[in-house]
This record gives structure tokens, sequence and C-alpha cells, in this order.
């Protein structure tokens, strides 16, 4: 898969599996080498090989992006029927899991732009308390730039794609 002639294909994972999950994990390293993983709910990938996701409960990935602003994004399809289907053919008909390669850029204030998006992903939840709690106050947004990306293998469950 190339990040560059693929990126539709990538983007159309990312959503199916933000669907499914309702979140992506972002995985950074800190100053003595020890690996973090962070929930992301708000990852959104724009047109052109680059994303970005709302700063907010974040801790350790932005202290991590001081020393190494590497990160690796997994997107996985967790659908139950994707899986079911699957497993009763013994095959996957498409992959389940892609890492994404990137690296973060500086904090900024969101754009209108960004926060419509986030509206839009979080309108089913308006009306419920939680959606305020999560949501009300995103301000900022960190951008990532990816260059590259890998397909998760399982096998041969996976050796037609």
């Amino acid at each position: 898969m190339n990040i560059d002639n693929d990126w539709k294909i990538i983007r159309k994972h990312v959503n199916d599996s933000f669907k499914t999950s309702l979140h992506v994990s972002i995985a950074t390293v800190d100053s003595e080498n020890n690996p973090t993983v962070t929930p992301i709910g708000s990852l959104f990938l724009n047109r052109d090989q680059s994303g970005f996701y709302f700063e907010k409960f974040t801790s350790k990935l932005p202290l991590n992006a001081t020393e190494n602003n590497n990160v690796c994004v997994l997107a996985v399809n967790s659908s139950k029927w994707l899986w079911l289907k699957s497993l009763w053919k013994g095959t996957f008909k498409k992959h389940l899991a892609l890492q994404l390669y990137g690296t973060l850029g500086e904090r900024r204030i969101a754009t209108e732009i960004e926060l419509s998006r986030l509206s839009k992903r979080m309108k089913l939840t308006k009306k419920l308390k939680g959606n305020t709690y999560l949501w009300s106050d995103m301000k900022y947004v960190r951008e990532i730039k990816f260059h590259n990306v890998a397909k998760m293998k399982l096998g041969k469950m996976t050796a037609a794609l």
C-alpha cells in the first residue's frame, strides 16, 4: 500500500475504523524510550496525507512530542459483522488494521472548518450530557503529516490481500 496513491482508501479505512471503535490509537515514545499509546476519538484525515486531532485530554502525547515528534496511528476496523463473516469464510476481504506513520506538528487554535468537522462527527450525541463534558470546549488541534502506511497481516486470513 502506498501512502500517496492509496490515500483515499486509507481515509475510508480510518473512517470505517472510527465508526466501529470510536477511536484510533496514537503511539509515541518518551525521552527514556518508553512507549505510550493514547486513544484519540477526534482524528480527522485531510485530502493531502495529513490530519489533525483535537488535543484536550492528552497528557503524554504533547509531552512526548517535545522530545520525539514521530507517531504511529493504529486504526482497527472492529466490526463484529466483518469479523464473523470473515471467520466463517476463512478469509478477510479487506484489511482490518492500518498503521500510519507520521510527524506531529505544533499545537494551534482550531479553525472553523476543523470545529465544524468535529461538530458533524459528534452530532448524534449532541443532546447528551456527556457530549458537553467531552466536546463542548475543544479549542486546540495538532496536525500530523503522514509519510508511510503499513497493513496489518493475520496469516492465512489476509494472505489474499
